[in-house]
């Protein structure tokens, strides 16, 4: 393991471990990514002692890191050095009460700190120590898993998750973005003990969450959160997705599984959490809109309207960003169907402005959605419907250019209008507005001043308003 301790920090951890004669070691991520050959900036380093104090020794020998981050209530501390971040903690045990989400913390040993630790890939640990530099610890054959590609806890799931319930989220991230199997009894401790997730604060949660809907394919997560019923803990309006009804031999699709299959092929495109939200978010409504009638068959009309309202609740619940993020996924929802219905209809360019000024800048993120959103098993079908796309996103990039669309603001202002006419804030100033919009996106009139102007005097000559000064051209 010599050539993974490449960087100067094990040197200087060496060296002031020695003088404080407390063992050192590192542990957890560093050491599992290391020999998987993945990239990791963050180190954690722990100590048969005072991590705290092994920290401020570190710290005193680094020329160029930051302040040291005091957590004494945890016995951690933190150090920062560019992109590389080293956390010390002393050797410990640590047990959760029943209904506790707050750790009981007593000092312990290395092999106690391993016995603590989530998964025995996470286990590892690798000798700071002058007589052992560089050796390995590995008393779970975490070396073993990692080589075979399995998840499995240290001790017995039961107490390892009941120590801390969001381990078992931590797992299903962990085979989302490795790739990894879950060992069976390991699996059968989540699935058992799946409701234990209540303690855990949403903010946790959601972290882990974000995790699995950033790495490549995001369907691993979910479906393994739906089959040990962790998802049902934080998100019954995504489960309430899963399920196909039949009525006079007529089937809808899965709508969790077609959901699931939207934020793959997102993935496949787009690294954007938010982008991705709203392909897990695009057609949450549809369990709340669900109608059958003999002439359509099932339908779910309005589903765009309800799940964009809906996006707001989720967002507070989950503990998501309550600002212009959410308002993003909540728009991209309520839009979501709008590209794929003008491949159903003779496009107009008033329609197809109409979709541009609606969608602004997200314009291309909201036509990524909807050609994600064809999932038909039907290759004739999505081939066609993937040719009408193309035919929309011309004719969008068309009516753009001609008619700068995007990000519209009238030509003529409401403060404007209020200087033509002479009159103050009122319902007419509304209906001018509005006229006008209405006018350049169905094409009544060319966006420009001129136009606009002539267009705003004649509305207000409709409304008995007389022109009592002038704005320019």
């Amino acid at each position: 393991m010599l050539n993974h301790l490449s960087h100067p920090i094990f040197d200087i951890v060496r060296a002031s471990a020695e003088k404080l004669g407390q063992p050192a070691y590192v542990v957890g991520g560093f050491v599992r990514d290391a020999l998987l050959e993945r990239d990791c900036k963050d180190i954690d380093f722990v100590t048969v002692g005072s991590g705290i104090e092994l920290a401020q020794e570190v710290a005193g020998r680094l020329e160029d890191a930051s302040e040291v981050n005091y957590f004494k209530n945890f016995g951690t501390a933190q150090i920062r050095q560019g992109n590389w971040e080293f956390e010390f903690v002393g050797a410990r045990k640590e047990s959760y009460q029943r209904n506790s989400r707050k750790p009981i913390v007593e000092e312990g040993s290395l092999q106690d700190d391993q016995n603590r630790r989530d998964f025995t890939i996470n286990a590892l640990a690798i000798s700071l120590n002058d007589v052992t530099y560089g050796e390995l610890v590995d008393p779970f054959n975490g070396v073993q898993d990692l080589n075979d590609g399995i998840l499995r806890t240290p001790l017995d799931p039961n107490i390892t998750f009941s120590d801390d319930p969001l381990r078992m989220l931590r797992a299903i991230r962990f085979a989302t973005q490795l790739g990894f199997r879950i060992e069976e009894n390991t699996y059968k401790g989540i699935t058992t003990m799946s409701d234990r997730l209540s303690i855990i604060s949403q903010e946790r949660i959601i972290d882990e969450v974000n995790k699995m809907v950033l790495s490549k394919q995001p369907s691993i997560g979910f479906k393994l959160m739906f089959n040990t019923r962790l998802l049902h803990q934080f998100f019954p309006e995504m489960v309430a997705l899963q399920g196909v009804e039949e009525r006079n031999g007529q089937r809808h699709k899965d709508n969790f599984y077609h959901t699931l299959q939207v934020l793959d092929n997102v993935a496949q495109y787009s690294n954007d959490l938010w982008l991705r939200w709203s392909a897990i978010m695009h057609d949450i409504a549809k369990p709340n809109t669900k109608d059958f009638n003999e002439t359509e068959g099932w339908t779910f009309h309005g589903h765009e309207f309800v799940g964009s309202k809906m996006t707001k609740r989720i967002f507070r619940r989950l503990k998501l960003p309550l600002n212009e993020k959410m308002r993003y996924v909540a728009k991209m929802v309520l839009l979501h169907l709008r590209p794929i219905a003008l491949t159903k209809e003779i496009v107009t360019d008033s329609a197809v402005r109409r979709l541009i000024f609606d969608a602004g800048e997200d314009i291309d993120d909201l036509m990524l959605l909807s050609k994600c959103d064809i999932t038909s098993k039907n290759e004739r079908k999505v081939e066609r419907f993937l040719k009408n796309l193309k035919n929309v996103e011309q004719k969008i990039r068309d009516v753009e250019e001609r008619d700068r669309i995007r990000n519209f603001q009238p030509p003529v202002s409401g403060d404007e209008i209020i200087k033509l006419f002479d009159i103050k804030p009122s319902r007419e100033v509304g209906i001018i507005k509005n006229a006008l919009k209405d006018a350049v996106l169905d094409g009544e009139i060319k966006n420009n001043r001129e136009e606009a102007i002539n267009f705003v005097l004649t509305k207000g000559k409709e409304l008995g308003l007389s022109a009592a000064g002038s704005i320019k051209n």
